[in-house]
């Protein structure tokens, strides 16, 4: 049977009008971070939208989002149920149009026979004219339901788009909506200061502490980071306050300040971090100034408190040193436009401190002193790039990987250089069905190596010489349940028989107090369980079983760490 052109028409349109609107429309969604990715860019265009004029900003209720939520609901199931109602009056039509074809059909049939010999009138004739009456009736209801339909139809719309404008405005200025209870404070809420309504700087307070036992009655000489638990009994590992917040559209900044309280008793105090990053760069460019981590590897730029353990990687601390490197400079990156994310850094800082640990140390390496050297030009400098990439496997399963490299000049002597090279692998798998991030494996792995020129030293009576050393971590988390996570972590770095001097060195081990053996060839394996009671909170219990294959001893320690947050803070890096 064919249809008039116009009942096509009409099911043509309903099947693309039904497929526009009932495909869902996401207003406002909250991004979640576990891993989840790297990952892990700043929008420029919503950070320059936050920082608009204060006068200008209005935060959007939660009864108000619900209640536009609501309506836009109810719209959709209106429109639902006239989808459904057209769609049964539309097949009773076609039905009766069928019927009434089928009739004229048979009709037509009859007429075009012979007629017979008695002039009766011909069976059904008398019918037609009533049957036509009826068809075009049929029609003409069906194109009045058409129209009505329209006319509903367009103004559910407006209605619809209106409101929906009006919250995507709202939800634009005020991405995190107002709390229900005006007065009540949660933590994860920014603290507002020097401001009348915006939030010009927020402030977070992280407290890190550990109880250890130990067979070693130094705990601190098997420390190869300075916020490690360095004696029996209980350490403070970090007391940080960081500040954070945009400075204008087009920079934002960030500041932590560390206050640590050591072996004797006594505070102490220091900057770690305090930068600005740019936010309006052509070319996806990105600049940074100040002082900071050096984007090396894959945890040297964590803090303390993002670590999947309760202490640093022993190649960390023996390379980059006790307190990881960092410094004052200048960083350029650039994000390559393509289909993966891939990253480039470039990094210029003082070569000069105990953060520049294998670079312009203070200390002794090595058994020479420090020689006193001052910038001459900028080939004193420390150079750091790093380039990193990462990928989809599949569809839960992604990997990133990195490749680093540092030089610069050592205090041993003029013109004496060290390199630090690595590798470092992140995988990460988490279940489609996963609820709260959970469950997830993540397996992370770095590889370093240093080629130290070290210079002559004749009260010591050492030569030049040059010095090549390595040593890796792997770790693997398995977050089984949610808020519970188990990890295992292998550690390795070989020793340095070779080098002139090293007997002095070994002697001093026990008296360095983060002298983990720069001749000493050293294992260890770290199992560990933590739990995290919320996003603010967690408990760690790990034990570290050390093997210090250089002169044949082992030790084990017990920790059990426990951290608290208070304020805001952002999502870790992917």
């Amino acid at each position: 049977m064919k249809l008039p052109s116009y009942i096509l028409f009409l099911c043509i349109l309903i099947a693309c009008m039904g497929e526009w609107l009932f495909t869902p429309i996401t207003v406002y969604g909250e991004a979640t971070s576990t891993t989840d990715k790297d990952s892990q860019l700043i929008s420029t265009t919503e950070e320059q939208e936050k920082d608009a004029a204060d006068s200008k900003e209005i935060r959007i209720r939660k009864d108000e989002f619900d209640e536009i939520v609501g309506q836009l609901q109810g719209m959709k199931e209106l429109l639902l149920t006239m989808k459904r109602d057209y769609e049964v009056r539309l097949n009773e039509m076609q039905e009766k149009i069928v019927a009434l074809e089928k009739e004229r059909t048979q009709t037509t049939d009859v007429v075009s026979q012979p007629a017979s010999t008695e002039e009766a009138p011909i069976a059904g004739t008398e019918d037609i004219p009533m049957k036509k009456e009826e068809y075009g009736a049929v029609v003409e209801k069906i194109q009045k339901m058409e129209s009505d339909y329209n006319i509903r139809l367009k103004e559910i719309q407006e209605t619809y788009d209106s409101r929906l404008e009006e919250m995507q405005q709202k939800v634009a200025v005020a991405p995190q909506p107002a709390s229900p209870e005006a007065g009540k404070w949660s933590p994860e809420q920014p603290i507002t200061l020097l401001s009348t309504g915006k939030s010009y700087m927020n402030i977070s307070f992280d407290g890190l502490f550990a109880a250890a036992g130990s067979t070693a009655e130094e705990l601190g000489s098997l420390s190869s980071g300075g916020h490690d638990p360095n004696q029996r009994g209980f350490t403070v590992q970090n007391l940080e306050t960081t500040f954070d917040g945009a400075v204008d559209p087009y920079f934002k900044g960030q500041a932590s300040i560390v206050f640590q309280i050591d072996q004797d008793g006594e505070s102490l105090i220091e900057v770690e971090e305090a930068f600005l990053t740019s936010m309006s760069l052509p070319l996806n460019l990105q600049a940074k100034a100040g002082t900071f981590f050096t984007e090396f590897g894959r945890l040297n730029p964590f803090h303390p408190h993002a670590w999947d353990f309760a202490d640093q990687p022993l190649v960390n601390g023996r390379f980059l040193g006790p307190d990881g490197l960092r410094g004052p400079g200048a960083r350029l990156s650039w994000l390559a436009p393509t289909s993966n994310y891939t990253e480039l850094f470039f990094t210029v800082q003082d070569s000069q401190g105990e953060t520049a640990y294998s670079f312009r140390n203070d200390d002794a390496l090595f058994g020479r002193e420090a020689v006193e050297t001052s910038v001459r030009s900028m080939e004193d400098m420390l150079y750091t790039q790093r380039v990193t990439t990462s990928f989809d496997v599949t569809d839960e399963t992604t990997v990133l990987l990195g490749a680093s490299s540092a030089f610069g000049p050592n205090s041993t002597g003029r013109d004496k250089d060290t390199i630090v090279y690595g590798l470092d692998m992140f995988w990460k798998w988490k279940s489609s069905y996963a609820s709260g991030g959970f469950p997830f494996v993540t397996w992370q792995t770095e590889v370093m190596g240093r080629r130290f020129e070290a210079g002559e030293d004749a009260d010591a009576g050492l030569s030049n010489e040059t010095l090549n050393n390595w040593g890796a971590y792997s770790q693997i988390a398995w977050g089984f349940k949610k808020r519970w996570v188990a990890g295992f972590r292998v550690d390795y770095v070989d020793g340095l028989k070779e080098f002139e001097g090293h007997e002095e060195e070994e002697e001093e081990e026990g008296h360095h107090h983060h002298g983990e053996g720069l001749g000493f060839e050293r294992l260890r394996f770290s199992p560990n369980l933590t739990f995290y009671s919320s996003e603010f909170s967690k408990i760690r219990l790990q034990y570290n079983f050390d093997d210090i294959l250089g002169n044949d001893t082992s030790e084990h320690t017990v920790v059990l760490q426990f951290e608290f947050l208070l304020g805001s803070h952002g999502a870790h890096k992917f």
